[in-house]
């Protein structure tokens, strides 16, 4: 049985307060990612925490230079979605799981064969982050029919039509980078493009806004925190397991402590 997930991220109207959550990414195929999974649940923040599993694909455009390489060293490995599926079975066991893949490997499994057996491994959603327009439609059907969510990653800059029909067709989430730079970037954030970009997507959606992308530090994460219902961590967490895995709990609880206040400012956002 899989935990409350991202799927049920807080959110509430501008009179409220209310907390925002985390989430890890880690990739699937990751050696030793079921030891990691065990290590780092206890660290995410109450039933609210969740684990964002990546499917290796070669061309990860998103992605900076660390997760390629896990990605890369997994598929020369053999990596398999028989093997992202008992990852997301054993993360489900102690949290919230959503999955992040690009479109490719989706489409190559089968998108309806793809969401059945993660509905069935216990996840809650499947963000697929270079989402053809044409299969859009297509798949947020299938996803539905197998009971998962599809969150959608909202680019900055979208034209009001193109984020008008993602907006529409999305559930669970909007994913809002909080850096144009692919995953791994360590330098300053444009705040106030950030707030501006999670304003943008509050007025055309009721669901929560996800924060990711150049969140490097706990630092970053409390200053993110205010404008949004959710922030997943990934490259700061896989620097921390390759440099010694046995820290990287502790950097996990601190990014938690960070965006997990019981008493923000709140942005106007429509009621879920």
């Amino acid at each position: 049985m899989s935990h409350s997930s991202a799927t049920d991220l807080p959110s509430a109207p501008p009179s409220e307060s209310r907390r925002t959550t985390l989430g890890v990414f880690l990739p699937s195929g990751l050696p030793g990612v079921h030891q990691y999974i065990e290590a780092l649940a206890p660290a995410l923040p109450g039933q609210e925490g969740f684990f964002e599993i990546g499917i290796p694909h070669a061309e990860a455009v998103y992605d900076g230079p660390l997760i390629r390489a896990v990605y890369r060293q997994a598929l020369q490995e053999g990596a398999t979605m028989a093997d992202l599926l008992r990852t997301v079975e054993h993360a489900a066991a102690r949290a919230g799981v959503v999955v992040m893949s690009y479109w490719e490997p989706v489409r190559r499994y089968g998108p309806e064969r793809t969401a059945l057996a993660l509905a069935e491994a216990g996840a809650s959603g499947a963000m697929i982050v270079d989402l053809p327009d044409a299969d859009a439609a297509a798949w947020h059907e299938t996803a539905a029919r197998a009971g998962i969510t599809a969150p959608r990653f909202a680019a900055p800059g979208l034209p009001d039509t193109d984020l008008d029909d993602l907006a529409r067709l999305a559930s669970g989430w909007l994913y809002a980078p909080a850096s144009t730079a692919p995953t791994g970037y360590r330098g300053p954030l444009d705040l106030d493009g950030l707030e501006a970009s999670v304003r943008r997507l509050r007025s055309v959606t009721p669901l929560p806004v996800v924060a990711g992308v150049g969140i490097s530090t706990p630092a970053l994460a409390a200053a993110v925190s205010p404008m949004v219902d959710g922030i997943v961590v990934g490259s700061p967490v896989l620097r921390a397991l390759a440099a010694d895995p046995g820290e990287a709990p502790a950097l996990v609880e601190e990014f938690a402590r960070a965006v997990c206040v019981e008493e923000q400012p709140v942005l106007p956002v429509l009621p879920v």
